[in-house]
């Protein structure tokens, strides 16, 4: 029989011979099939595996951009305040780097109305290294206005702050890169700082803070003064010496002519639309990345400069934080304990000087003081009740 069905297969197909010529190599080629098909499935399984994985890391990476996995979970879907999760972001984390960051946060909805009971807020952003030594004095100046004000916290990447869970600097940090005094680091701390800050739709004024600044007069007074303003608070003037114009570098040329160049302080105060416009920037930042080197102090200029080119009309042209240059140097004077009695702190709160607010003017020039030592907290909060009114 089985000499007839191999003469039968030859007859059909003369070069190839299909079947065995015994059962026993019919068995034999029945298993080496059955191995071969093994290890094929086997491939295709493990090919398989390895696409899907590729894949879902691909749009697992791009998922993030909208729903960051630290700040959305499948509970938003349970939950009636999803949308209250991702219009105003309570948990700070996210794995987004600068680039991804600044893309979304420069999202500006076209609907005018909000889906939702907007209340403006302002931002308060510090920059440190490491402790905030002044935050006992800010938890008092924020108390009783939680809803008004949201806080960001940019410090050294390994630093993390230590605060109880009942303070309003509690979970308030925000993923950061190392930041060098008198280099494009700081500038981008700020403006890593303004697009957390962004990421929460109710904030509309943007405060720039450092670990030594102070507020000198009360949240109410702050709060209607900053949300009220039709201007922001930034400091921007040319100055025709070695320290203003003498770092501009021909290099800019021709997005930045010397005559566009200008100098101010770095803590300014923004509001949402200027926000938005400086971390969506990259044309005129770059430049200032490749040519405004240590001894140009690109925190100084940058956003002077920017302001100036583009949205000069909407800034008041000065700052709203007080610090004293007077001594010289390249640091403002530092107070400690012994400076601090009534007569300094009302000297910064109204010094006899006017300056503008809505085109009237007004004594109330400055909201923040800087520079302090640690040393200045215990004096500073047996003042604040008879002095600065919180």
């Amino acid at each position: 029989m089985w000499n007839e069905i191999k003469l039968r297969s030859k007859s059909d197909h003369a070069d190839v011979d299909f079947f065995p010529s015994s059962p026993k190599d019919w068995s034999f080629g029945r298993l080496v099939s059955l191995v071969s098909f093994l290890l094929v499935f086997m491939c295709g399984i493990v090919l398989g595996l390895s696409g899907s994985a590729h894949y879902t890391r691909y749009f697992a990476s791009r998922t993030e951009l909208f729903f960051p996995t630290t700040i959305y979970s499948t509970e938003c879907y349970k939950d009636s305040t999803g949308f209250k999760t991702f219009s105003q972001p309570t948990n700070l984390a996210h794995t987004m780097s600068d680039d991804e960051l600044f893309w979304r946060a420069s999202l500006v909805p076209k609907m005018e109305d909000y889906p939702f009971q907007r209340v403006p807020k302002v931002a308060f952003m510090f920059m440190t290294r490491g402790p905030l030594p002044f935050a006992p004095l800010w938890e008092r100046f924020f108390k009783g206005h939680k809803g008004l004000f949201s806080i960001y916290v940019h410090a050294l990447p390994d630093y993390r702050l230590s605060v109880p869970e009942t303070s309003v600097f509690f979970g308030r940090q925000i993923p950061s890169e190392e930041a060098s005094w008198g280099s494009i680091t700081l500038v981008d701390a700020e403006k890593r700082l303004l697009a957390n800050a962004l990421l929460d739709f109710s904030n509309e004024r943007f405060v720039l803070l450092s670990e030594s600044c102070i507020p000198v007069h009360n949240f109410p007074t702050v709060y209607e003064y900053l949300i009220n303003s039709a201007h922001s608070f930034v400091e921007s003037y040319d100055e025709n010496t070695p320290q203003g114009r003498g770092r501009y570098s021909r290099r800019m040329a021709p997005k930045i002519m010397l005559y566009q160049w200008r100098k101010g302080s770095q803590w300014f105060e923004l509001n949402r639309e200027l926000a938005v416009s400086i971390i969506a920037d990259y044309k005129y930042y770059s430049l200032f990345r490749r040519h405004c080197k240590p001894s140009c102090y690109p925190d100084e200029h940058y956003i002077p400069t920017y302001l100036n080119m583009f949205h000069g009309s909407l800034a008041a042209n000065r700052s709203v934080t007080w610090v004293d240059w007077s001594r010289g140097g390249p640091h403002p004077a530092r107070y400690g304990a012994p400076n601090i009695t009534v007569e300094f702190i009302q000297a910064i709160r109204n010094n006899g000087t006017f300056c503008m607010h809505n085109s009237v003017p007004t004594n109330i020039c400055f909201l923040f003081a800087r520079k302090f030592a640690p040393s200045a907290l215990p004096p500073l909060l047996n003042l604040t009740q008879a002095v600065m009114g919180f």
